[in-house]
């Protein structure tokens, strides 16, 4: 072999070897980003550990000393923010998986099914991701009190499995979520399935549904995130203390904790940390989602 001929791979793997200047350069922009996001966290956490009268010394004692773990049992005995937890985990899953259900049924029929006025009723949808839901919160009090639902899961849940919305995450966003992602799997799977005799449902539940984990994730994970930290909606619902979330209970445990800072922040952190572990263990499929959703061109 020529010298030419070897000289080439040998340059091509030195290519490969050398550090790219510019990604180096976006990779440290990116941890020092990441640095500055974390620092409430990491003041958080210190502040939930620190003994009384010394939460906010200057400077700042990131690693307490001592570490008092104690303030986690006080400040989650004061108010009963066992109730509180048990109320709010109820909401969301409930609440997530009405989410998931529907919103993927609906994005499977704009994406998949034929019918007179698809394109202008997914119009519809989407136009109403412009109309805040403030708007709507008068008159959906009225007709919940009227029903009899108030201080009740049910105003706080039902909307979910309806297709609908109480609080910031647009039902409409994750029917178009996931409509384009239904649009990426190939149309060949619905004709094998139709010749074999598979309803539209079977198509829907059965071979679609399972290749749709990051589209679902990423709904699931909105949808939770919303419920999980929901103000509004469980304030105006809900009356009774044994009826109330975390959310409104850390709102009452900021009245009743007083400047004892060390105790709201060690309620903040319990409320924190499921979020934060949800979205890791689901990070994969959630990217993937991300990355899938849109590509299809119709």
């Amino acid at each position: 072999m020529s010298a030419p001929a070897t000289a080439a791979p040998i340059a091509a793997a030195q290519r490969r070897t050398r550090p790219n200047v510019g990604h180096l350069v976006a990779h440290a922009a990116l941890a020092l980003i990441s640095a500055v996001a974390l620092v409430p966290i990491a003041w958080m956490t210190s502040t939930a550990l620190k003994a009384k009268g010394t939460e906010l010394e200057w400077p700042i004692q990131w690693i307490p000393n001592p570490i008092v773990w104690d303030n986690f049992v006080r400040a989650h005995t004061i108010l009963p923010f066992a109730t509180y937890y048990k109320n709010t985990l109820t909401i969301a899953v409930l609440a997530t998986v009405g989410a998931v259900l529907t919103s993927s049924m609906a994005g499977f029929a704009f994406a998949r099914l034929r019918f007179v006025g698809r394109g202008p009723l997914f119009m519809l949808v989407l136009a109403t991701m412009m109309l805040p839901s403030i708007v709507t919160l008068i008159p959906t009090y009225i007709i919940w009190r009227n029903l009899g639902a108030i201080d009740t899961f049910a105003p706080l849940i039902v909307p979910s499995w309806l297709a609908s919305s109480s609080g910031g995450f647009s039902s409409a966003f994750a029917i178009f979520l996931m409509r384009q992602f239904f649009m990426t799997l190939p149309h060949d799977l619905d004709d094998a399935a139709r010749v074999d005799g598979a309803s539209s449902y079977r198509i829907y539940w059965q071979i679609l549904l399972p290749l749709c984990v990051p589209a679902l994730a990423i709904v699931g994970i909105f949808s939770f995130v919303e419920h999980w930290n929901e103000f509004l909606g469980p304030l105006i619902y809900l009356n009774s203390d044994s009826m109330r979330t975390a959310a409104i209970g850390l709102a009452l445990g900021s009245g009743t904790f007083r400047n004892t800072y060390n105790y709201i922040m060690a309620v903040a952190f319990t409320m924190t940390m499921p979020i934060v572990l949800i979205f890791f263990s689901a990070q994969r499929y959630f990217m993937k989602g991300i990355v899938m959703t849109g590509m299809a061109g119709r």
